[in-house]
């Protein structure tokens, strides 16, 4: 049996996912992932959906049933899982759950160069983005009340997950702000020397020169 290809895009998982209930065309399968909310769940580029579609059929895992046209509306061809696409989508769910994934975010690309800011300015962007979490928590909170009402657990469990990784962000950066404002922030001074300077501290300055290069 062929290697299973590892998860490289999260929309092809997710029309398996839906195409395992019945056969649907394209059209049809965006208006189901959109109503089950999975553009939340998952980064989906929805220009690419009839692309995606297509490759999936190519590698067999999709196969067209057929096809319809109505009035001037271009031709809609239904497609259905094969059994190949249900044990390719078996084994990329296995791989989700089981193996953590190095993916940055893009706060994290931001702490990494807050240092081009003084601690004056980060302490209040911060308390934006705690305001903002806090907000967001709070809405989510409701929404999973809500839900909890209507739906099995099992189609909450990645609310569950969102809201507490939510949770875990205002928290971090809740006690990041405490030390930035009490003070007690290593090297608080240094920084805050840096950014009316422009001068690096000699310790960090060595290290910034790690990797340059002359020509």
């Amino acid at each position: 049996m062929a290697k299973r290809r590892p998860v490289g895009n999260l929309l092809a998982l997710a029309v398996l996912t839906v195409v395992v209930q019945r056969p649907m065309h394209p059209y049809e399968m965006a208006s189901v992932l959109r109503a089950r909310g999975k553009d939340q769940d998952m980064r989906i580029k929805w220009g690419s959906l009839y692309t995606v579609v297509r490759n999936l059929e190519k590698h067999g895992l999709l196969e067209a049933v057929e096809s319809s046209r109505q009035g001037a509306r271009p031709e809609r061809t239904v497609y259905r899982i094969t059994d190949a696409g249900r044990a390719e989508a078996d084994d990329w769910t296995r791989e989700l759950l089981s193996t953590p994934r190095s993916e940055p975010s893009a706060f994290e690309a931001g702490l990494s160069v807050m240092g081009g800011l003084g601690p004056g300015e980060v302490v209040p962007l911060l308390r934006h983005r705690l305001e903002l979490l806090e907000q967001r928590i709070e809405a989510d909170r409701q929404a999973l009340e809500r839900e909890r009402g209507e739906l099995p657990r099992l189609f909450l469990v990645e609310s569950e997950y969102a809201l507490a990784m939510r949770e875990a962000e205002a928290g971090w950066v809740r006690s990041l702000l405490a030390e930035l404002a009490g003070g007690t922030f290593p090297g608080l001074e240094e920084w805050r020397a840096y950014r009316e300077t422009g001068r690096l501290p000699p310790g960090v300055a060595g290290i910034a020169e790690r990797g340059r290069t002359t020509e």
